[in-house]
């Protein structure tokens, strides 16, 4: 149930005028089932000074491309409402048209552009002004009867507006249908949402939530949980066993989406979303079309729904009937587009946003967690909608004509140009061992930077939670999870890469870097110590790369790895035969993999440093001075010493080898593999040849 979230002593502490809208603001954002992200609008009417000193009336309106949850002032946009009230007397105008009329009315260029439905809220002569988009009402406005029910509900209370896209004539009919009304309390939009107003910004938002109670409380008292969406037709499979099956199909999935551009995939198996993917109806509800425009431009007209048992079917089963629905749901949309566009309109990608599969759940896909995210939440609305509308009598939606203009509306793909280009790395998934150490957190900070998904793995959690939540602070929710990852432990190496694909999906870019470092005259290395550098840089090194190539592999849209080495992999270090060793070896065996993987698109190349000393834990540990004693110099000398034995005379910091990993990680690097890098500073001993 919606609740009243309004606190009348935080609202008594807030600044009268656009403080209060964005508090109103955010308490419906919120609540996801009053408002969808990214989606409605809100407004007020306020009495300004112009820069001569003069009153007028403006209008602050939601500016396009905010989320109501997370406004801020800034976010809202100030229009001279004595310029848009004559457009009430207009017939008609284009959206163009109207949007660069509106430009003309903002009181400061700096504003974001407004909403496109300014003028419903500008038409209506009330001071405040919420347009939202609750399951509730969405449910009574998707439903064959739903001009009957909400007048069971609301009596003589509303206005009922038929389906029109967004824009000047909804607006005007909008308005028209209030002043024609005395009683009107409430408007209904057909499809899409609600309109509700006040005097005061309180008043507004009590109002907002009392009429979508009501509904709640009509739609509650005709729900049969019993015979939900028909009753169930399967059983969810266990926690584990959909776990299990979901870290094998995601991969594959994952690249069946990701032909023309890379997509993040995510999976939610709660409890409502499998009670619908469940039941009986599914199959045919879930065809019948979005529940509103703004669930359509997230989550595409129609998911794509498996049919498939749980119960009596086998894995292999599924992932040939997601390989074909995925290939077919591709084909339909491009047929969908061709039936439906006009002149100008570019197909965009083809893939599904939402998959459903039975007894194991919903899979969404998206150019980022984020988005992905955005998908998943939608269906959630969308699966409340039809749950509502189920109830009152039968669900409706958009027709195809209808959805296809919303999907194509050229004011929405114009968002979309106004968003920063794409980085080297968007929508990829990086994973990074040793990610918590001096490299492998400058590496990870380098990839993020250029907008990679990044897993952390080391063994030290706490450090790789520490780096995960500073990248999530900096660049967004989702961005980084840290995994405890023993790269000598096979189970730990699976359950890693697991948690990376149920998080991401997927991966694309695996930097092996985990490492230690030991120092003994041949005579003194001891055969555990000589094992635990096989251990950790070869054997382990192996078991990473092997879990990757086999992801990669099943995902068919190619990768790489990028094996961070050392000078000593070429170069016979003095007291570090077992470390130059094993160092040797990973070299090796990254030209392996790099001669098996290139059919795949599966690059692998090496970057070899030398004397990385800053933030390093194995130079913080008996490394630095055994490596000392070896040169006859004091621990506090050997950075010097380093640094002179370069021909450039430089030290090497972790961020050089990050910008060479970020390099072979590349598109730049994109006919390279097999080959090496030294960041060294130039050691004439350690040169390739």
């Amino acid at each position: 149930m919606v609740a009243n979230r309004w606190k009348m002593e935080k609202a008594a502490q807030i600044n009268s005028g656009l403080d209060e809208l964005v508090y109103r603001s955010n308490l419906l954002g919120a609540d996801r089932t009053v408002a969808n992200w990214g989606g409605g609008n809100t407004s007020m009417k306020t009495i300004e000074t112009d820069f001569r000193g003069r009153e007028m009336e403006v209008m602050w309106v939601k500016g396009s491309g905010s989320d109501l949850a997370a406004m801020k002032a800034k976010n809202f946009t100030g229009l001279r409402l004595d310029d848009i009230l004559p457009l009430f007397e207009r017939d008609s105008m284009s959206d163009e048209e109207m949007v660069a009329y509106l430009q003309h009315c903002m009181i400061d260029s700096k504003h974001p552009r407004p909403s496109i439905e300014t003028l419903l809220h500008a038409f209506l002569p009330f001071k405040h002004v919420d347009h939202t988009h609750p399951d509730a009402i969405i449910s009574i406005c998707c439903a064959d009867n739903g001009k009957q029910i909400a007048r069971e509900i609301f009596g003589n209370r509303f206005v009922w507006v038929p389906y029109v896209r967004p824009g000047f004539t909804l607006s005007k009919m909008i308005a028209e249908g209030v002043r024609e009304n005395p009683d009107a309390q409430l408007v209904l939009m057909e499809k899409h949402g609600l309109v509700t107003w006040g005097d005061t910004s309180e008043e507004c938002y009590h109002n907002t939530i009392a009429i979508i109670q009501e509904a709640e409380n009509y739609i509650r008292s005709r729900e049969d949980p019993e015979r939900l969406f028909g009753g169930a037709k399967y059983t969810s499979l266990p926690l584990d066993g959909r776990r299990e099956i979901l870290s094998r199909v995601l991969p594959i999935i994952r690249g069946a989406v990701s032909e023309d551009k890379k997509m993040i995939v995510t999976f939610d198996d709660s409890e409502n979303v499998l009670t619908f993917i469940n039941s009986c109806e599914a199959p045919r509800l879930s065809q019948v079309g979005a529940a509103c425009p703004d669930h359509l431009v997230h989550t595409k007209r129609v998911p794509l729904y498996i049919d498939w048992d749980p119960q009596t079917h086998h894995i292999v089963d599924l992932i040939k009937k997601l390989k074909a629905g995925i290939a077919e749901y591709k084909e339909e949309y491009k047929r969908y587009f061709k039936r439906n566009k006009n002149e100008g309109d570019q197909l965009v990608d083809s893939a599904p946003r939402v998959i459903l599969i039975p007894g194991i759940g919903m899979v969404n896909t998206g150019k980022s967690w984020e988005m992905s995210k955005v998908s998943e939440a939608l269906y959630h609305r969308a699966i409340a909608v039809m749950r509502g509308a189920t109830a009152l009598g039968s669900f409706v939606s958009l027709n195809e004509k209808e959805s296809y203009d919303v999907e194509y509306w050229p004011l929405e793909l114009y968002k979309l140009t106004l968003a920063p280009p794409e980085a080297e790395f968007s929508r990829k998934i990086g994973f990074v061992t040793g990610g918590a150490g001096g490299i492998g957190s400058a590496a990870c900070r380098r990839l993020v930077s250029e907008g990679i998904h990044v897993v952390i793995a080391d063994l030290n959690l706490e450090g790789a939670q520490k780096i995960a939540e500073e990248i999530n602070q900096t660049y967004g929710e989702g961005r980084a999870i840290p995994v405890k990852m023993n790269v000598t432990k096979e189970e730990e190496v699976q359950e890693a890469f697991k948690q990376a694909i149920l998080t991401y999906g997927g991966v694309d870019i695996v930097v092996n870097n985990a490492g230690l470092a030991t120092s003994n005259p041949l005579d003194k290395t001891t055969l555990q110590e000589w094992n635990l550098n096989m251990d950790v840089l070869a054997t382990g090194y192996f078991l990473v790369a092997r879990e990757a190539f086999k992801i990669l592999k099943s995902q068919s849209i190619g990768g790489n790895l990028v094996f961070v080495g050392s000078k000593n992999s070429v170069y016979a270090g003095k007291n570090a035969a077992a470390y130059s060793t094993a160092k040797a070896a990973e070299i090796h065996l990254a030209r392996c993999i790099a001669a098996e993987g290139g059919q795949y698109g599966i690059r692998v190349n090496s970057v070899l440093p030398d004397a990385v000393l800053q933030g390093s834990a194995i130079w913080n540990s008996g490394w630095r001075n055994d490596r000392a004693a070896a040169y006859g110099i004091e621990p506090d000398q050997l950075e010097e010493y380093y640094r002179e034995r370069t021909t450039l005379l430089v030290n090497v910091y972790p961020q050089d080898i990050a910008e060479s990993i970020a390099f072979f990680a590349s598109s730049r690097a994109s006919k390279t593999t097999g080959c090496m890098i030294t960041v060294d500073g130039g050691v004439p001993a350690a040169f390739t040849r």
